[in-house]
C-alpha cells in the first residue's frame, strides 16, 4: 500500500503559490531587470496561472513591492542578529554595517534593493521601506547612542539618512566586486567621526 501525502490546506497552497511567484520574479528581475521581465514569464517560471498572480498581487509593481519588502526584512534580520547591547556604539554600528554589507552581497539583493526598487517604487516608498526595516534599526541605534552621550548636537534623522546612503553606496560597490576591507575601513572612520568616543 502506497503512503499518501497529507493534503495541504488551502492556506498552505496559497502560501506556496505566493512564494513561487516571488521566487520566479526575483530570479527574472535579477537576470533581466524589472522592465524586461513580463508577467507571462513570471507565471510560466512559477508554474502557476496568470489568475494566481492577480489573486496575490494587484500587478507587477505590487509583486515588486512584496519582493522589496521580503529582501529588506531579510537584511534587517541579519543586522539584528549581528548586533547586541554589550557592544560599544562603534562596535555595534560597525557590526551592523558589516552585516549590511554581507546581506547585500547575497546575489541579486543589491540590484533589487538599490537599483530596481527605487526605479520601480520611487524614492519616497523605498525610504519608507527602509524606515520600517533596516533604517529603523539605524535610527534607533543613533537615538540610543545620543541618550548615552555618544552622539551630540547632530540632528538624528538627517544623520540616519546620510549614513544609510553611505552604507548603500558601499554595499553596492562591494556587491559589484570592490574591495570590502577598504570600504569597511572607510566606514569605521566615518562612524568614529560621528560617535563621541572619548
Amino acid at each position: 500500500m502506497q503512503d499518501e501525502k497529507p493534503r495541504r490546506s488551502q492556506a498552505e497552497r496559497r502560501a506556496e503559490t505566493k512564494s513561487a511567484l516571488l521566487k520566479a520574479a526575483r530570479e527574472l528581475i535579477v537576470e533581466k531587470g524589472y522592465a524586461e521581465t513580463g508577467t507571462p514569464e513570471i507565471v510560466k517560471q512559477a508554474n502557476v496561472t496568470r489568475g494566481a498572480l492577480y489573486h496575490h498581487f494587484e500587478d507587477k509593481t505590487d509583486l515588486m513591492r512584496a519582493l522589496v519588502h521580503q529582501e529588506a526584512e531579510a537584511v534587517a534580520a541579519d543586522i539584528d542578529a549581528d548586533t547586541n547591547t554589550s557592544q560599544t556604539p562603534l562596535e555595534a554600528f560597525m557590526a551592523g554595517a558589516q552585516a549590511y554589507f554581507s546581506a547585500l552581497s547575497v546575489p541579486g539583493r543589491a540590484k533589487i534593493l538599490l537599483l530596481e526598487g527605487p526605479t520601480v517604487l520611487g524614492l519616497q516608498e523605498m525610504t519608507e521601506v527602509d524606515r520600517i526595516t533596516g533604517g529603523a534599526t539605524l535610527l534607533e541605534g543613533l537615538r540610543h547612542s545620543a541618550r548615552n552621550g555618544f552622539v551630540q548636537n547632530i540632528p538624528l534623522e538627517p544623520l540616519a539618512d546620510l549614513l544609510s546612503a553611505a552604507f548603500d553606496r558601499a554595499a553596492l560597490e562591494i556587491a559589484n566586486g570592490a574591495d570590502r576591507s577598504s570600504y569597511e575601513t572607510a566606514t569605521k572612520a566615518l562612524l568614529a567621526g560621528v560617535l563621541k568616543t572619548d
